[in-house]
């Protein structure tokens, strides 16, 4: 058991996997933080429609991601995330070029589907990476990758925003994903896999994996909560001029999460889930009341380490007992089912919550996203008990 527990996270394929995921969510976060004001200001359109354009990248990534666990097993996870990170990129440069809304709408819609299925690849490769008996912490650092592109991607855009134009900014964005790609293309990345591609028909079982469905639930209402931080923030600073401060709101968000994440890794596998879930659950609803009633550069990025502590820990965590749910030969499939439902959550809360925002304004809107995350923590104790019930009839069996 000793020798088990030596078994090292950080092997050269985990790096590689870990930033290639890094650079996508880079130029994900960087587009999804600066289109909204890019939308509103540049193209002079609504707020509903800056809603909009994170919506409809995200309903193509949520028609796709569920074949995307089928395409991986067919094709390789590696081959998937290479042909899809090619696509990304060049639809990463085209923005230099769609300068009306309509065909903005369309390039996010053709992005979402490559993105779908690149971070699927990249969950699945990571799972598969981890030794077995050290999966919440190996996943918990490997969330740190899109953790740490929650910082550094919307501090580059909002930063660039403040002294450059739009079209510098979505270069330097597609710079940045050609070097993930490069990075992916020569890296070495091993995989257990069957040549042998599935000659049957198409079923349920090859979208969804069934055991999974209930803790990515959970992550869906997760991430409808979260869909008000990552869509608004920038425009609700703006409101309150403080601007500036948005783009430390991420940085808080990431060092504090970056503290507790061994921790909460090292818990999760030792102590079990609800013994890092609820905590973080109820630290992610104070941050959001926080974000409610902000209205100085402190009070913003105390916000932001609430936020970051709770919401940091809540993901990797739902992720983690997603795969371990299921078959180890399925966490490509584990993996398309929690994101399918947690790109849901984002794509409605980012339509919803931006008409709530319309007719109530910003600070309105935190504060009954926060009187939200009560419904989820309820939520979540029902699915936990409904677990231990199942598991304990399949003891009873066996």
């Amino acid at each position: 058991m000793e020798k088990a527990k030596k078994q090292p996270i950080w092997t050269k394929n985990f790096i590689s996997i870990f930033l290639s995921n890094f650079f996508i969510f880079l130029a994900f976060y960087g587009l999804l933080t600066s289109l909204p004001i890019y939308v509103v200001d540049e193209l002079h359109r609504s707020k509903v429609d800056a809603g909009l354009i994170v919506t409809i990248f995200l309903l193509s990534a949520i028609i796709i991601r569920p074949f995307s666990g089928k395409l991986l097993d067919d094709y390789g996870k590696k081959m998937m995330l290479m042909i899809s990170l090619v696509f990304f990129t060049i639809c990463s440069f085209l923005y230099l070029w769609v300068d009306q809304y309509g065909l903005l709408l369309a390039l996010r819609f053709f992005q979402g589907i490559w993105f779908s299925i690149a971070t699927t690849a990249t969950g699945a490769i990571a799972a598969d990476l981890v030794p077995h008996n050290r999966r919440g912490e190996g996943l918990g650092y490997f969330v740190m990758s899109t953790n740490l592109a929650v910082v550094f991607g919307p501090l580059v855009s909002i930063s660039l925003i403040q002294v450059t134009s739009f079209y510098t900014l979505f270069l330097i964005i597609a710079l940045l994903i050609t070097v993930g790609l490069l990075f992916t293309a020569t890296s070495k990345i091993s995989e257990n896999r069957t040549n042998e591609k599935s000659k049957k028909q198409l079923q349920l079982s090859d979208l969804i994996d069934k055991k999974a469905l209930p803790v990515a639930f959970i992550g869906s209402l997760v991430a409808f909560a979260y869909s008000s931080v990552l869509s608004f923030i920038s425009i609700y600073a703006k409101e309150l001029e403080l601007l500036d401060a948005a783009s430390f709101f991420f940085v808080v968000f990431a060092v504090v999460m970056l503290i507790a994440r061994p921790f909460s890794g090292r818990l999760f596998d030792t102590k079990g889930p609800h013994i890092v879930m609820y905590p973080a659950l109820i630290l992610f609803l104070i941050g959001l009341l926080l974000l409610s009633v902000a209205n100085t550069t402190f009070s913003l990025l105390l916000s932001g380490a609430f936020i970051g502590l709770g919401y940091g820990t809540v993901v990797p965590s739902l992720q983690t007992l997603a795969i371990q749910s299921t078959d180890r030969n399925r966490s490509g499939h584990a993996t398309a089912t929690f994101f399918t439902l947690f790109d849901t959550g984002i794509a409605v809360g980012s339509y919803i919550l931006g008409l709530i925002a319309t007719e109530l304004g910003y600070g309105s809107l935190y504060f009954f996203t926060a009187l939200f995350m009560v419904i989820i923590i309820v939520m979540y104790k029902l699915v936990l008990h409904a677990k231990k019930e199942s598991h304990s009839e399949v003891k009873q069996l066996n």
